[in-house]
């Protein structure tokens, strides 16, 4: 396993992070406590998760994913072995099981705080994450912002005191935001440094080869102000294996066993991944794992976040870390980037 260190924290987290969403639904809990196993193993050390989770949220599976990890942590005493961290819901029509469809006020984060301490058996967690704005912005496939006709959005500050008080009392780390936009993620960073608040440490936004939206504007912050990267949807709901091409519908796969993860369903996506599957079989390369070490190779990311319901696509997944991509591929790849830009943001 390789290892980055995030700038302003002592993390230091694994290049391959463990995504944990399918667990609850998709996996059981036994299945759940297999992959950690693995990872753990193999070297990965950081295991992110939320409280809506799994995936789709839905009520009469809420925060199972958590309760998996906890339940684990108490039969294995492995806590110190993990950075561990998860997510606040923002607001939305999606998570009205989850406080009415909350928001990033004191009353939520501290409540999802303490509920997601209780399920994962600890009394802290090292990064603690807005899983998405308060405000109206583009986010899960959104392309463009619109001016809304009323913002009664909570004001960054008050979230990020809020997070600030959450932090002294030594029950989070650190704290990071999700599927952010620049401004956002500038108006944090800026309110940190005049406020003296807590610093935003990550980033966790959807980035894959159907995806770069983050390079351009995202990547740069990360450079300037030391912000790292925690890359999600690596494989684009595993469409960048080429298993969905040409209409195929894989049994118990999630796009095949849910309509409404569309998100990576864009004009042009079968096009751009067909090149993309097509280059890396030239190549002899699991297109799969080409996907994943092309993001790997990102200098503004701090760990690569795979999800696997096999335990075949999770020890295939964590080995992408030895793959280093030649030259060509990776000439080729931008190629097929310029023809088909960015058709599923």
């Amino acid at each position: 396993m390789k290892y980055r260190k995030i700038p302003h924290t002592d993390l230091e987290v694994s290049l391959i992070g463990l995504g944990t969403m399918t667990w609850g639904e998709q996996n059981t809990e036994a299945e759940g406590h297999q992959q950690m196993d693995c990872a753990l193993d193999s070297g990965v050390n950081l295991f992110d998760v939320a409280e809506m989770y799994p995936v789709p949220p839905r009520a009469e599976t809420c925060h199972e994913t958590e309760r998996i990890i906890g339940t684990w942590f108490a039969a294995t005493g492995n806590r110190d072995k993990v950075i561990l961290a998860t997510k606040v819901a923002g607001p939305g029509s999606h998570v009205q099981h989850i406080r009415n469809g909350g928001g990033l006020n004191r009353e939520n984060i501290e409540a999802a705080l303490e509920g997601s301490l209780r399920r994962l058996q600890t009394d802290y967690v090292d990064l603690y994450q807005l899983h998405w704005p308060d405000r109206p912005v583009p986010i899960f496939g959104g392309r463009d912002y619109s001016h809304p006709a009323h913002d009664d959005s909570v004001p960054l500050e008050e979230t990020l005191t809020i997070l600030a008080d959450l932090q002294k009392s030594g029950k989070v780390r650190y704290i990071g935001v999700s599927n952010e936009t620049p401004w956002g993620t500038m108006k944090y960073l800026q309110l940190a440094e005049s406020k003296g608040l807590p610093r935003m440490a990550t980033i966790q936004n959807s980035y894959n080869l159907i995806n770069r939206c983050f390079d351009g504007g995202l990547s740069e912050i990360c450079y300037r102000e030391g912000l790292r990267l925690l890359a999600y949807s690596p494989l684009a709901f595993g469409k960048l294996s080429g298993k969905y091409l040409n209409g195929a519908r894989p049994e118990n796969a999630r796009v095949t066993l849910w309509e409404r993860f569309s998100r990576y369903n864009g004009p042009n996506s079968d096009a751009a991944i067909a090149e993309y599957v097509r280059i890396a079989n030239e190549a002899g390369i699991d297109p799969a794992q080409m996907a994943l070490a092309w993001i790997n190779s990102r200098r503004h990311v701090a760990s690569n976040l795979v999800g696997a319901t096999t335990m075949e696509q999770l020890r295939s997944n964590i080995a992408s870390v030895d793959l280093e991509l030649p030259g060509e591929v990776r000439k080729a790849i931008d190629t097929v980037h310029h023809r088909f830009p960015n058709p599923c943001p």
